[in-house]
């Protein structure tokens, strides 16, 4: 789904006018952003929690060339913890997934190609 899907969907939902409805989703969104960005927590009940971590140092290898080790420094990152309501949304999800029938295995069709007849070797 597309911010774009969204504004639709929320302007349908409650009659409000779209550019209204981006309006307020983007300053949500700018604001989230804004708190994270100064290292706050920001929880939204019942959907989710979004906090700053901080990843350690640690050595990468390039799988090309595994005898170098690659120096990977500590940085910030976002890290997403689902809300009970929200994980148990999509543990359904899981469920009917799991519980549908395997599709059938497709079959690709070969196509034999003569030589050329006036290839030049």
């Amino acid at each position: 789904m597309t911010k774009r899907d969204l504004v639709v969907r929320i302007s349908n939902d409650t009659g409000m006018i779209q550019q209204d409805v981006l309006a307020v989703v983007q300053r949500s969104l700018d604001i989230l952003a804004e708190a994270l960005a100064q290292g706050q927590t920001v929880e939204l009940r019942n959907f989710g929690v979004f906090e700053v971590k901080l990843r350690k140092a640690r050595v990468g290898r390039n799988p090309n060339a595994p005898e170098n080790d690659v120096r990977i420094p500590p940085r910030a990152v976002v890290k997403f913890k689902p809300g009970k309501q929200l994980r148990g949304e999509v543990l359904k999800l899981s469920d009917r997934i799991t519980s549908r029938p395997a599709p059938a295995a497709k079959t690709e069709s070969v196509k034999e190609v003569a030589p050329a007849a006036n290839s030049a070797h």
